[in-house]
């Protein structure tokens, strides 16, 4: 099953478990799904979505001084498990020689191209950036 038929599905279990903030976290996602112009959306365009809300909403927490929400622990359950950094630098100690690059940012690629929607660009260029 999908990610978009899972979050559908989701709803309406939450309709019927009547969970008002679970109703609504899936509301607004299913909604910013419904934006994009297409019908269904593969998985990677929904957990771009995801990506885009869940930092959205982390800004806005950030703005007020709260650590979390309900809100953000639901729409961040939909997204893939983050590769941990250890896992990103045991593989790029393994896959990568930066002797063959003329600047290290040169390895993004191919470390986002391995680990895709299981680590944020940003913390790729945090860990190069160590080398």
């Amino acid at each position: 099953m999908d990610l978009q038929n899972s979050i559908h599905d989701d709803l309406k279990k939450a309709m019927k478990g009547k969970d008002e903030v679970r109703i609504s976290a899936l509301r607004v996602m299913l909604g910013e799904f419904q934006r994009q112009g297409k019908k269904v959306l593969d998985d990677a365009e929904i957990v771009a979505i995801i990506r885009k809300l869940s930092k959205s909403e982390r800004e806005t927490l950030e703005r007020t001084g709260q650590a979390t929400s309900p809100y953000l622990e639901i729409i961040e359950s939909y997204l893939p498990r983050q590769a941990s950094e250890e896992e990103i630098r045991a593989w790029i100690a393994a896959n990568i020689n930066f002797s063959q690059l003329k600047n290290k940012m040169q390895a993004m690629r191919p470390i986002m191209a391995h680990f895709g929607s299981s680590t944020e660009g940003e913390t790729v260029k945090k860990i190069l950036e160590s080398f």
